[in-house]
């Protein structure tokens, strides 16, 4: 008889075998990254899978540490540095089984300097869904024929700063950072350690084989505010959570909040919605309606912000109507400058209320105070 397997227990197991080698940013990422792990053994039982993305902004950082510890838990794990995205789709269509897929140092690939991606990006997002595939070409001349290559697979990956937009909306982000000097963890010595991981996965894929009834047709409910792509993102791993039992439901549910609540913090999207969000949050805070020549001085003034140097020359009055113009007022009028009064005479300018409509539809939330502990660790050291 299969020996049947606590999955609580051995999800507890998991994460306590990645805070042996990682110190995470906050207790959401361990929960996040350990029921990652586990979706990883039961893909065909969902629609999407997240990618996985350890990022920071420096080198030093555990990103690395992170990805290794992973590759030790999941099936078939496939290290792909350099790999080519015909290396890859090639890869998860072959019938003897689908990799997991581990990218280290991905900011080689889509960094400033790497050049044009646009097909190995195009396969990560087409993998993110099930039903994903990559179309090319087979033969040599006229006598070419379309295939479509199976794309769906899981993939974590590690870099140093951030990823094309159409990828970070896919992921789960964990922002990594240097330990402090009292942050201690055990050294990782692969010789030593894959074989506790292997034995932890192996013990994975059993109780993956023993819950797939139940996750296969399960509908994990969303906390509040939680929704379209965060929603894909962690509806599997919260349908883990939900077959595995224990306090894992409660906690995967605030890891859910706390890590989409900071991604939505982190993210300035697209330059028009840095501007929007500049705009909210320095520019026109407590204001009703500002000359253009002041919004310009106070955005160029703007430490961290691109205005001051945007393809070698500061935002101007053209370039702010042009990217201010691409959205809508409430009254659906492209916003537009205006006639505003100031100390006696009229200038142009813009107004609070013409924003508005555009701040509440594409701005990340207010940047708020950090992080809240998950259940169960308020008191921890």
């Amino acid at each position: 008889m299969t020996e049947t397997i606590d999955g609580a227990a051995l999800l507890d197991e998991v994460e306590a075998f990645h805070r042996r080698f990682n110190v995470f940013p906050h207790e959401a990422a361990y929960v996040a990254v350990a029921l990652w792990d586990a979706h990883a053994h039961l893909l065909d039982c969902f629609d999407s899978t997240p990618r996985l993305a350890f990022l920071s902004p420096e080198p030093g950082s555990g990103k690395s540490r992170a990805l290794e510890v992973v590759e030790t838990l999941v099936p078939a794990p496939m290290t792909a540095v350099n790999a080519s995205a015909a290396a890859l789709f090639r890869s998860v269509s072959n019938p003897n089984g689908r990799p997991t897929i581990l990218f280290d140092e991905i900011d080689t690939i889509f960094g400033p300097k790497a050049g044009d991606n646009e097909e190995l990006r195009g396969f990560l997002n087409a993998g993110h869904r099930r039903t994903g595939v990559t179309y090319r070409c087979i033969g040599d001349g006229g006598n070419q024929t379309v295939q479509a290559f199976p794309s769906y697979c899981a993939v974590a990956v590690a870099g140093l700063g951030n990823l094309p937009d159409t990828i970070m909306t896919r992921s789960v982000i964990i922002r990594m950072r240097r330990r402090a000097r009292n942050e201690r963890v055990e050294a990782f010595r692969a010789r030593l350690h894959e074989a506790e991981g292997h034995a932890l996965r192996d013990r994975l894929t059993q109780w993956a084989e023993h819950a797939r009834g139940f996750i296969m047709g399960a509908w994990p409910e969303m906390p509040d505010g939680v929704s379209d792509r965060p929603a894909d993102v962690w509806e599997p791993l919260l349908a883990i959570a939900d077959a595995i039992g224990g306090t894992w439901p409660e906690r995967a549910r605030a890891a859910c909040v706390a890590l989409v609540t900071a991604s939505k913090a982190n993210d300035k999207g697209s330059l028009g919605v840095r501007l929007l969000a500049d705009l909210r949050d320095h520019v026109m805070v407590g204001i009703d309606r500002l000359p253009t020549v002041a919004i310009l001085d106070r955005l160029n003034a703007l430490d961290d912000a691109p205005w001051a140097d945007l393809h070698g020359k500061p935002l101007d009055n053209r370039r702010l109507s042009k990217m201010l113009a691409e959205y809508m007022t409430a009254d659906n009028e492209p916003i537009a400058s205006r006639n505003i009064k100031t100390a006696g005479s009229v200038l142009k300018g813009y107004a609070a209320t013409d924003l508005h409509d555009a701040w509440q539809r594409y701005c990340p939330p207010p940047p708020e105070s950090p992080l809240p502990p998950l259940p169960g660790t308020e008191n921890a050291a």
